[in-house]
């Protein structure tokens, strides 16, 4: 990691560096995603087929390419015990955060004979992606699947990949039965965001595609965006943890390293109004190196993207934190509380020593599906929001009307447009 005074030429130069991070500045793989995505489009289950054989090592046929009931059931005999009970424990915590989400449809209504109000609809039938690759993610699968559950989405199409013996995952599996989900399919990358987009003969198509994945996934949700709607472009893992001279070095090493794993493009940077805690958990770093399985891809990931930002006030700390706006923000300092009402961008914050980052990967509730990038300034965690449509409801009767018609008639015509004025003078017009 390096280690820096913050000021804020140093802060700019970070968000520079950070921003090389963005699927936005992978351009040169976007000729092969649409590539990808053209030829699922045109040969549908064909091409789908030939992609996981090359990429998967896998020749599925239409008997093989969905997960069966009899692959569940197989599942469940694989997975230990005591995870399918973590898994559960997790799920009721996942699903009661929502449920505090759900929306419900209003209306207002007058004595002169006007309503007005927002109909909340369920989308109809949503993809979720869950990658498969460098980790096994059950706690993506819990994450994506149970805020469209509780919004009421009528179907949920999990998309993933296999191994070369065309099988998934059994934690997946599990994760996917124990959330809801209705339908899996065995397929990965962007050629499963196109299937999901556009439809094949076995692969419905879906209103909403959602999930994190690699750099081929991301530039193919950015590609079919329009055509569906997506939840965001993930970006890789970040955390930034705010600390002062009472944090604890051991926990806050620990908490940078926890993302620092996922992959060599992940950020973990400490901001701290204390140089010695800085030096401090450089050493805990090290120390924790000697000992973790993930090592080559944490030291690459903080040689590149790695900072222990020294600020000089708790109010320039502050600052560099709203600026980086992380996915994950740690808050490990004397008035965590107060200091939290000051935090404007980030994904999700979590405060005091015992809070630490994979509380939230896992168990506590909230979603751990985050605005990475700097976009946590402008977008939200993934929510039950994100499976529900409002339409706006009017309903006026004559009398109502007749009291504004003219208002509406003379704004109208203020823009020339006459035929607009002439939808509602005509209502009236035995009145001239």
């Amino acid at each position: 990691m390096k280690t820096v005074r913050l000021t804020e030429e140093t802060k700019n130069d970070i968000l520079v560096n950070l921003l090389k991070r963005s699927p936005n500045q992978y351009g040169t793989y976007e000729a092969v995603v649409n590539e990808i995505i053209e030829n699922v489009k045109q040969n549908k289950d064909q091409a789908l087929f030939a992609y996981t054989e090359k990429f998967d090592k896998i020749a599925l046929t239409p008997e093989t390419f969905e997960v069966t009931k009899e692959e569940i059931e197989e599942a469940y005999t694989l997975v230990d015990e005591k995870l399918l009970d973590v898994i559960r424990k997790a799920l009721v915590n996942i699903r009661s955060y929502h449920e505090k989400q759900r929306m419900n449809s209003w209306f207002n209504s007058t004595e002169d004979g006007t309503m007005l109000g927002q109909k909340v609809t369920p989308m109809e039938r949503v993809g979720v992606y869950v990658p498969g690759g460098k980790a096994v993610y059950p706690s993506s699968v819990l994450m994506n699947v149970v805020p469209a559950k509780v919004a009421g989405v009528n179907e949920i199409i999990m998309a993933t990949p296999c191994n070369a013996e065309g099988k998934v995952n059994p934690s997946v599996l599990v994760a996917a039965k124990e959330a809801g989900a209705d339908r899996v399919f065995k397929m990965g990358g962007a050629q499963a965001i196109a299937a999901l987009a556009y439809g094949t003969e076995l692969v419905p198509k879906v209103d909403k595609i959602v999930g994190p994945g690699n750099i081929f996934v991301a530039l193919a949700k950015k590609a079919v965006y329009g055509n569906v709607s997506i939840d965001s472009i993930a970006g890789p893992s970040e955390i930034l943890v705010l600390a002062d001279d009472t944090a604890n070095p051991h926990f806050v090493a620990a908490d940078l390293l926890s993302q620092a794993e996922h992959d060599e493009m992940a950020s973990a940077i400490l901001v701290t109004t204390s140089a010695e805690l800085g030096k401090k958990v450089e050493e805990e770093i090290e120390g924790y190196l000697k000992k973790l399985s993930r090592t080559e891809i944490i030291r690459k990931s903080l040689d590149q993207f790695g900072y222990i930002l020294v600020a000089d006030s708790v109010e320039d700390a502050i600052d560099a934190a709203n600026a980086i706006a992380s996915e994950h923000l740690e808050i490990v300092m004397a008035n965590p509380f107060e200091v939290m009402m000051k935090i404007r961008n980030a994904g999700a914050i979590f405060i005091g020593e015992y809070s630490s980052e994979p509380l939230g990967d896992y168990f506590a509730g909230p979603n751990h599906i985050l605005p990475t990038n700097g976009t946590a300034k402008f977008f939200s965690p993934l929510s039950v929001d994100d499976f529900v449509k409002k339409s706006s409801i009017i309903y006026y009767s004559r009398e109502a009307l007749a009291k504004i018609h003219k208002d509406i008639e003379q704004f109208a015509k203020s823009e020339q447009l006459t035929a607009h004025a002439n939808s509602i003078a005509v209502r009236f017009e035995d009145e001239e």
